[in-house]
């Protein structure tokens, strides 16, 4: 049993048995108080956090949700130059971007900042209302387990910051103010935000169907997306959330080693290649990831530039060389470091997704500027190369499965 208690409890409820999700320890969970925290015995991973009750969330999903649907209808920015005056909506970047014969880069960006965000807003506000009236559905639990896979692709905050970048490019072109949209957008990022923090998800499935164990003629299991444990045979569907269960994520190290090569492919022709060509006066100046933060620097936005450089240059590396090190300590059986090991991929795991930034920053900037011979953006391949970088280390790190490396320390294979 584990239990790390940030404040006083006061106990309800029945404890629960659950597999964690990062080193297969299995171990039963103790009723918890509010704002109480429990946290695996042997990786410290959390195991439940007790937050308000769905009321919260719920307001705060809702509220989100609305903001995003007035994202979608308002303009995000509006710059003037030369009298003339342009602005853009959500989607005009990836329209700009078909346009300049760049389908996969704007269907990516579409689905980052406009479907993904809407899917999991909506599918946790009608979650949560299910819950809050006592539904039991049999769809409520797949559908949840929709919401959390959707939810690190879910990009709003990501966006926020690229918008930021693009709104520092746009200030030596000419007048730049943010429309109602790109408020809107703020809020809905900060709303998406806070609900991540505020939602209780173990409540949420507990909700769901009640946490009993499951018991069958196979292996102990627990499902990697609800962690309810049960002993059905592998390949089975989890009867809380439909996921199909196996022991270890199938083809783990191999399939992580394909994606790391892959990545570490690209990377190079990533931050080589140009993002962007800038126009003005008719004469095209190619722009990297690197020229475009020595940009910041210059006009003296000194911490964006370091959040640029950090997501930009240094989180790509840290996941590749961290995953080819997991696999690695995984071929080798090492020992040492394993729970370090541990919290560092649940680091690569979730900061993956902060890489976008300049992806966001080009889609608004192709969308804004095009004034003619006066100014213009356009796309170039090193921005297609860069966002193949960022979607395929996150694929990297969700294939790698981490409890092979304290399956290793135990003798067993994969």
């Amino acid at each position: 049993m584990s239990r790390n208690v940030d404040t006083p409890l006061e106990e309800s409820g029945a404890a629960e048995e659950v597999a964690c999700h990062d080193c297969a320890q299995v171990q039963t969970l103790p009723p918890l108080g509010l704002r109480s925290v429990a946290r695996c015995i042997r990786c410290d991973a959390v195991l439940d956090r007790r937050e308000p009750p769905d009321s919260t969330p719920l307001a705060l999903a809702l509220a989100g949700l609305f903001c995003g649907l007035m994202a979608n209808a308002f303009p995000i920015i509006e710059v003037s130059l030369a009298g003339r005056v342009r602005s853009n909506l959500l989607v005009s970047g990836p329209r700009a971007l078909i346009s300049d014969q760049m389908p996969v880069l704007a269907l990516l960006v579409a689905f980052f900042s406009i479907v993904f965000p809407l899917l999991w807003l909506g599918a946790v506000s009608y979650v949560l209302l299910r819950v809050r009236a006592g539904t039991r559905a049999r769809e409520l639990g797949p559908l949840f387990r929709l919401a959390e896979r959707l939810r690190p692709w879910a990009m709003t905050e990501v966006y926020v910051i690229g918008g930021f970048v693009a709104f520092t490019r746009l200030e030596e072109l000419g007048r730049v103010s943010i429309g109602t949209g790109g408020w809107a957008v703020a809020a809905t990022a900060f709303l998406t935000f806070l609900v991540d923090q505020v939602l209780d998800r173990r409540h949420v499935w507990d909700s769901i169907r009640r946490p009993a164990p499951v018991r069958g003629p196979g292996p102990t299991l627990g499902c990697p997306q609800c962690d309810l444990v049960t002993t059905l045979p592998e390949g089975s569907r989890c009867p809380r959330c439909r996921c199909q269960m196996w022991r270890r994520k199938r083809d783990s190290l191999n399939r992580t080693v394909a994606l790391v090569i892959a990545g570490a492919a690209l990377y190079l022709p990533a931050n080589i290649l140009p993002i962007m060509a800038v126009g003005r006066l008719g004469r095209p100046t190619p722009d990297t990831i690197l020229t475009g933060i020595g940009e910041l620097v210059r006009r003296g936005y000194w911490p964006l530039a370091i959040i640029v450089l950090f997501a930009s240059v240094l989180v790509p590396v840290l996941k590749l060389v961290s995953l080819t090190w997991f696999v690695v300590a995984v071929r080798q059986r090492w020992r040492w470091a394993l729970r370090f090991r541990t919290r560092l991929y649940r680091l690569v795991d979730g900061i993956g997704r902060w890489s976008n930034i300049d992806v966001f920053m080009i889609s608004l900037l192709v969308a804004l500027v095009q004034f003619g011979v006066l100014a213009t953006v356009e796309p170039k391949a090193g921005a297609v190369a860069f966002a193949a970088v960022v979607v395929i280390t996150m694929f990297a790190a969700e294939a790698f499965d981490p409890r092979l490396m304290w399956d290793a320390v135990e003798g067993r294979d994969e």
